[in-house]
């Protein structure tokens, strides 16, 4: 025994070196078996015309025979996108972000997703919202576009499986993907979605809004932009983002102490604080309204956006012009948040829809509309499909906006909102302090996020702890006895003096419901924001142009809330709130004129008091766009 253990040992010791070579019990080139599936699962990279190639997951329905291509390119992982618990069920596997998985699922559709240049799997640099060829802000000969014209190329030269039509749908970033696959675009390319899109980053999406700047993107700047895989998190250093900004001092200050200075789309953002050519050329609105209408586009617009309130009604607006017979350019706006279409749509935070209008949405609408164009289904679908909150219904429209003129809502004194101007002078008052600002949510207010509804559903958070403060100015009308119909973007006209010299002004449109809601108490005296915006008063004479104002003059400030779609109910009232910061959200205006506001210092930020005209020719008021009667109802 002894003899033979000594001749194994002596074995073992001989062979030693190749066992710790090949000791391992993982294969070299693992498969995953995929005979269960109802689908295959195809990785590629596909190479672009300057040689760099784009990460691409495929995925096709098993037995596919002459079926679409449905793709999204997009920032934020394809490999995390369509492998959903690695199902084997092609609906369960694209449950998530930017997958309207059932219609998807249901319609046969081949599924591709793309990491775009420079992220996750895919090579090259990556730059947020690549210009374009031939812009001045574009050295290189590739772009989105060009990138999604290679793609679809391959395509539909490499899936033997496809009928040769492409559609291309995103959300937010890649929502902006499909606007730019709209510039010479691949004569494959049949059909556009683009979901609450990445348009205009100044005038009222991610970066801006009039020239304030929404601060509490500046994680997103980092971890999108620091690695191609998002892997260095923004370390939040206090609980509630309110103390923390506040703590951090300027909106550039902050940037600094979280290494944002490293980031070039960073330097971009601080050095080009008002709407310049840099922002001016970016605008996918303005570009698209110089390009010739070749593919039939589907522009879906949430209500509620709290990302990218802007930009789908602003291509509607540049494109719908081109479309002479009105069947090449169709626009949704649902009662959502930013990207809710795609998710369970019958309650927006505590405002109740009374059905999921998302699911009503993708396949009465979204499922058609794609069928109809990538299969020859036949197609009932309305230019505009629009729902009107308040009366919590869909309606089918030819365009959009619908009312005929807009009609005054003015503001009076003793807090008082009426269709009638008031007689004589008066101004309402109030002191703003940016060391104390209104936060735009209650605190604490929790980082950016969509686990729950702090963020999701912000805008329609109850507006009555903001009317409690004193540096917050409320008009209410009496309780209506007939319905107000409304259509479009109500405008603020604001006459308004500062002790200061620059100013914000948010301007909130509300729905206040009676005292009481049967079956449903939560909601008695409630205060609905149905279209809130900001503006820097620096650009009141143009926004490219940032100017001091002129302290203790009452002056003119004119500028749009989001568009809206709202029945205001007998019984209830309208209200308009005026203040002057919407904090963290929006970075504090220190209300004296600095050159930059990013670098303002501790110093500069000081109290002012507003003082807003609410009598005779002075008289501030919200033009709304009413609509008959008879549409109310």
């Amino acid at each position: 025994m002894k003899r033979w253990k000594l001749a194994a040992a002596a074995v073992l010791l001989g062979s030693g070196s190749a066992l710790a070579q090949s000791y391992t019990e993982r294969p070299a080139n693992p498969q995953l078996p995929q005979a269960q599936w109802n689908y295959t699962r195809r990785v590629v990279d596909i190479p672009m015309r300057d040689g760099v190639t784009l990460h691409t997951v495929i995925l096709i329905p098993k037995g596919a025979k002459n079926a679409p291509v449905l793709l999204t390119r997009t920032p934020y992982n394809a490999e995390g996108l369509s492998a959903n618990s690695k199902a084997a069920d092609l609906a369960t596997a694209l449950e998530g972000y930017d997958n309207a998985y059932d219609v998807i699922a249901e319609g046969g559709y081949i599924r591709v997703i793309q990491d775009i240049r420079g992220k996750y799997g895919s090579k090259g640099d990556y730059v947020m919202n690549r210009p374009l060829v031939g812009s001045s802000l574009n050295p290189t000969k590739v772009d989105d576009s060009t990138d999604c014209y290679d793609t679809i190329d391959w395509l539909v030269k490499n899936l033997p499986e496809s009928n040769g039509r492409v559609g291309i749908i995103g959300i937010s970033y890649d929502g902006y993907e499909p606007l730019v696959a709209l510039i010479n675009p691949h004569p494959a390319l049949k059909v556009s979605v683009p979901m609450n899109p990445m348009v205009d980053g100044w005038r009222g999406d991610d970066w801006f809004h009039n020239g304030a700047f929404r601060q509490t993107g500046a994680p997103y700047i980092w971890e999108q932009v620091a690695t191609a895989d998002n892997s260095i998190p923004w370390v939040n250093t206090h609980a509630d983002d309110y103390a923390g900004y506040l703590a951090a001092g300027s909106a550039g200050e902050l940037g600094r102490q979280h290494g944002l200075d490293q980031i070039g789309f960073w330097q971009k953002i601080t050095q080009h604080p008002a709407y310049d050519s840099f922002w001016q050329e970016q605008a996918m609105d303005k570009i698209l309204a110089r390009q010739p209408l070749k593919v039939p586009v589907m522009l879906v617009h949430s209500l509620w956006d709290q990302e990218d309130i802007y930009g789908a009604p602003a291509v509607y607006a540049a494109l719908e012009p081109k479309d002479a017979k009105n069947d090449m350019v169709y626009l949704t706006m649902g009662p959502w948040y930013h990207g809710q279409g795609i998710d369970k749509g019958d309650r927006l935070g505590n405002i109740n829809w009374d059905a999921d209008t998302a699911k009503w949405w993708r396949h009465e609408v979204l499922a058609p509309f794609l069928a109809h164009y990538l299969k020859d289904a036949p197609m009932d679908v309305a230019p505009v499909t629009a729902f009107q909150s308040g009366a919590n219904r869909w309606q089918r429209l030819t365009s959009w906006p619908t009312a005929p003129a807009a009609t005054p809502l003015y503001l009076q004194p003793e807090g008082k909102l009426g269709f009638t101007r008031a007689e004589g002078t008066a101004t309402a008052d109030y002191v703003s302090d940016p060391a104390h600002p209104v936060p735009f949510t209650p605190r604490p207010i929790a980082p950016t996020g969509y686990a729950d509804d702090h963020w999701k559903a912000w805008l329609t958070t109850d507006q009555r702890p903001a009317a409690a403060r004193p540096d917050v100015l409320s008009f209410v009308t009496e309780p209506l006895d007939k319905p107000v119909a409304i259509a479009g973007a109500p405008e603020v006209n604001l006459t308004a003096a500062t002790s200061g010299t620059d100013v914000d002004w948010v301007v909130k449109l509300i729905d206040v419901y009676p005292e009481q809601v049967a079956g449903d108490q939560k909601m008695g005296g409630y205060q609905l924001a149905v279209a809130l915006d900001i503006f820097r008063g620096r650009y009141r004479e143009g926004l490219d142009k940032p100017q001091p104002i002129a302290a203790d003059k009452p002056l003119s400030y004119r500028f749009a809330l989001p568009q809206t779609n709202h029945v205001f109910k007998p019984g209830h009232r309208i209200m308009v709130q005026i203040q002057s910061s919407l904090f963290p959200l929006y970075d504090r205006n220190p209300q004296k004129f600095v050159s930059n506001i990013f670098f303002a210092k501790p110093g500069d930020y000081q109290k002012a008091t507003q003082r807003v005209s609410v009598a005779g020719a002075q008289a501030s008021f919200i033009a709304l766009p009413i609509i008959s009667q008879e549409k109310a109802q």
